[in-house]
């Protein structure tokens, strides 16, 4: 038998093989969902777990969610998801035992994000600026900047980053309610003064352009977008949600069609276009500040929209992408990554920007100060919802 005949042969698996290697690779997709969070997520364990909070101690910080206590058939604590008071409630008690928030509220309606399913971001974009700095440990400190994109009404992604890593931020929204409320939680938290600041997207039509200032510059661009093309899409993606809680709470299986239990309004759930539509208009913007940004990043929702968008940053000329991938219970998303620098220029990068004084980087930063008339939440305590009134009925004046 000829030699390449005998190649060919042999390279072909058999069918014990071929089952060997169909079982490692579940092996490893059942190890990956089991390792959950990234290790440095302090809520890692209790991705799909309700019984895993600590909800004595939230109960504690938060004396209203013990109403909102319940217990599922397995008899573990749990709270009903599909009550948007005790998601809000379990939400605000998690960013005050783990982030020192002593004040967090957001208006009837909009996104109340899952926090642990956040902070896995904010700990999976810390490893790539720890990579392109080819350290042991990701950067830390204010010298650190990061713009959120489309920060919402509840500045989740500041607050976690600010906290976690000590990192500097700009919230930028273009929805008026969103940034007060922002800027709000940021007044009346003491430990967010001078860390995040709040900017105006004043153009809905773009997302970069507007916010970025000219010589600014970011180790970091972050974004929740708007997944949805329509309001219908999006009321089906929240049935799916409660879907897949009810997998690990039987008693949500009683539930019927799913209201937007995690709130949300237009500009952060759906838009034309939807998810593919948003990244496009973002890929296309951040050709005009490949400079000044280190490294785009935006959650991608749907892993068939990945060779799309991959395609469209080869043609945007990008030097590197990566595809980040993360597993939150049943749910498996993944952040896109991208960066118009070359390994060598991120090293040189992190060389002449966070490893010298602030006063001798070489790259011009966002100066942040304390905000002067950053107030005590106790004293505020009403505040907030005061503003939001007025901002929700000036919205309805408008429509």
């Amino acid at each position: 038998m000829p030699a390449s005949q005998k190649n060919t042969s042999s390279s072909k698996a058999n069918p014990w093989q071929q089952a060997k290697a169909a079982k490692e690779k579940a092996i490893k997709k059942h190890q990956a969902k089991a390792n959950g969070l990234h290790p440095r997520n302090p809520h890692r364990g209790t991705e799909g777990k309700s019984d895993k909070y600590d909800f004595d101690r939230l109960c504690q910080l938060m004396p209203g969610l013990k109403e909102k206590l319940t217990t599922t058939p397995r008899g573990d604590t749990s709270i009903d998801f599909s009550d948007p008071d005790a998601v809000k409630m379990l939400n605000a008690g998690l960013l005050y035992q783990f982030y020192g928030i002593q004040f967090w509220d957001i208006p009837p309606g909009y996104l109340c994000p899952a926090v642990p399913g956040r902070a896995d971001y904010i700990h999976n974009v810390a490893d790539l600026l720890m990579a392109s700095g080819q350290r042991n440990e990701p950067p830390k400190g204010k010298k650190i900047t990061v713009l959120d994109i489309g920060t919402g009404a509840n500045c989740i992604y500041p607050i976690i980053g600010s906290q976690a890593y000590g990192w500097s931020f700009v919230a930028s929204d273009s929805s008026d309610i969103a940034f007060n409320t922002s800027k709000q939680l940021v007044k009346m938290n003491r430990n967010l003064s001078g860390r995040v600041r709040c900017r105006k997207q004043q153009d809905e039509s773009h997302i970069f352009h507007g916010v970025i200032k000219k010589k600014e510059v970011f180790d970091l661009t972050i974004c929740n977008p708007p997944f949805h093309a329509s309001a219908e899409d999006a009321q089906a993606a929240s049935q799916r949600k409660v879907d897949n809680l009810a997998k690990d709470d039987a008693e949500l299986n009683e539930i019927g069609k799913a209201p937007l239990n995690f709130g949300g309004q237009q500009p952060e759930l759906w838009c034309n276009g939807g998810e593919v539509g948003f990244l496009k208009t973002m890929i296309e913007e951040s050709k005009d500040f490949a400079g000044q940004c280190l490294w785009f990043t935006s959650l991608v929702s749907r892993k068939e929209n990945l060779p799309e968008l991959q395609q469209m940053l080869a043609d945007a000329g990008v030097a590197q992408s990566k595809v980040l991938e993360m597993a939150h219970g049943n749910k498996v998303s993944r952040i896109l990554a991208w960066s118009f620098m070359i390994p060598e220029e991120h090293l040189e990068w992190s060389e002449i920007s966070w490893d010298v004084p602030a006063d001798q980087a070489q790259l011009p930063r966002t100066e942040f100060e304390p905000d002067e008339d950053a107030e005590d939440p106790e004293v505020l305590g009403d505040t907030l919802a005061d503003n939001l009134d007025d901002d929700l009925n000036a919205e309805k004046r408008t429509n």
